[in-house]
């Protein structure tokens, strides 16, 4: 099992700028591009997407969606009118904020053995009105240097880093954006297309799991 923690050890950013047709049939297909690249690597094989709704003027209202995919494409063009469909009745005016796409990814042991994770990596498109912003988050300790314990486990990132540092390569392509490193957390902070390394003392590296985990 894997240790999940409460905020990203890494995240990577792209804004894609001056959208020709922006809103939610250019978000959706560029979560099935994206999509495409991650699934090639593993990483991510779309099961459902998650969203919250808001108002202009009013923020966020405090409803929650989930759609099941199912067998639905991200690409289906029916699909930005079934997330259209799940507006709240009490709120006509509601709006789609952030979508997370969700499913599960392999990760490998220091043994090579092979494993599914949920959410093993998160991806969320958001719409806004010239632009989408997109961001790519891992939480987990396989990506880096050491484990969350602190101790180091160079098998454990030797097969799985690269396949992740692959996969955010040629979203670069796909988007034809540079990603950007996200802020740094008590967990982890990306650095280039992998997790920076930690300070290590003695050749091991911090413990993280003194926190309450969820």
């Amino acid at each position: 099992m894997l240790m999940r923690a409460p905020k990203e050890s890494g995240s990577w950013s792209w804004n894609l700028e001056d959208v020709e047709e922006p809103g939610l049939e250019f978000a959706l297909m560029t979560a099935a591009r994206m999509s495409a690249v991650l699934e090639k690597h593993a990483l991510l094989v779309p099961a459902s997407l998650e969203w919250d709704w808001f108002q202009t003027g009013r923020g966020g209202l405090g409803v929650h969606s989930r759609l099941n995919l199912a067998r639905r494409s991200l690409d289906e063009p029916a699909l930005p009118d079934a997330l259209r469909a799940c507006r709240p009745t009490g709120h006509p005016q509601a709006e789609i904020g952030g979508i997370l796409v969700l499913g599960s990814g392999t990760w490998f042991d220091a043994d090579g053995e092979r494993h599914r994770e949920y959410r093993l990596v998160e991806l969320m498109v958001a719409p806004y009105e010239t632009d989408l912003w997109i961001e790519l988050s891992v939480h987990h300790d396989i990506w880096g240097q050491c484990d969350f314990r602190g101790e180091p486990h160079p098998a454990t990132q030797a097969n799985n880093a690269p396949r992740l540092a692959s996969a955010l390569q040629e979203l670069d392509q796909v988007l034809a954006v540079a990603a950007e490193p996200g802020e740094p957390t008590y967990y982890g902070q990306a650095e280039g297309y992998g997790l920076c390394a930690p300070d290590t003392i003695d050749g091991r590296g911090p413990d993280l799991t003194d926190t309450t985990w969820g």
